[in-house]
């Protein structure tokens, strides 16, 4: 299509407003052969929004081991290609890392192409130390290994950030709670879109909030640090 370097873009699009992107973004996603979607209809939204027109395919952790071949395939032909991720970075808990791996090994070039990532604007937004920081994703689901991994936290001193759906929040802050004791706490819910929501205080009083007012949404949950004794 346009004038690009052949090769694996690996593009960032909005957590939510879909203006939140960048003009480089879309010179990419108007320019290659193909756009690989975690989620093609949301994806879909966003290009329609842009008048972008492009060759899209699915590509979500259920169908990567048979989808990305195709995409490495097209890549060997010194083809271009883009991964978005559902929203924000590509690459960061989603398929994108294994297709990047695969890249890598035939020596295909990947281009990272910066914008929106949900980590960092619930850092930056949430007023606990940014200059150290861990990024946890989603905890585990099985109880004994969440409250594990939670017990290798409790001496953490470093901002932990993490992924939480609607559903599993409150057990969360529950676990939280009861592993790393009354922590200053921030919930980023909804970032950037029509119903963002930030709630800043301690663990025992943004559980009670939640409890009463209930989950939904996306949420991303900031926990401080161990604080030293010294």
């Amino acid at each position: 299509m346009g004038n690009i370097e052949p090769g694996l873009y690996l593009v960032s699009t909005p957590i939510g407003n879909l203006e939140d992107i960048t003009l480089r973004a879309i010179k990419v996603l108007k320019s290659v052969d193909l756009i690989a979607a975690e989620d093609t209809r949301r994806t879909k939204i966003l290009l329609n929004a842009h008048c972008i027109k492009a060759k899209l395919v699915s590509l979500h952790d259920h169908n990567k081991e048979r989808k990305a071949p195709g995409l490495i395939g097209k890549l060997q032909e010194q083809g271009s290609v883009a991964i978005v991720s559902e929203a924000g970075t590509p690459g960061i808990s989603d398929p994108g890392y294994y297709v990047v791996r695969l890249a890598l090994a035939q020596n295909i070039p990947v281009f990272p192409i910066p914008g929106a990532c949900s980590i960092i604007a619930a850092l930056v937004g949430s007023g606990l130390p940014t200059d150290r920081f861990l990024f946890e994703g989603f905890l585990p689901r099985k109880v004994g290994k969440r409250r594990k991994r939670l017990e290798q936290l409790a001496d953490e001193p470093r901002t932990i950030i993490l992924f939480e759906s609607p559903q599993r929040l409150l057990r969360t802050l529950d676990e939280i709670e009861r592993t790393l004791g009354d922590r200053e706490c921030v919930i980023a819910r909804e970032i950037t879109k029509k119903f963002e929501e930030w709630r800043r205080g301690r663990l025992e009083e943004i559980i009670p909030y939640y409890k009463d007012k209930g989950t939904k949404g996306e949420f991303v949950v900031l926990v401080k640090g161990k604080e030293s004794d010294s």
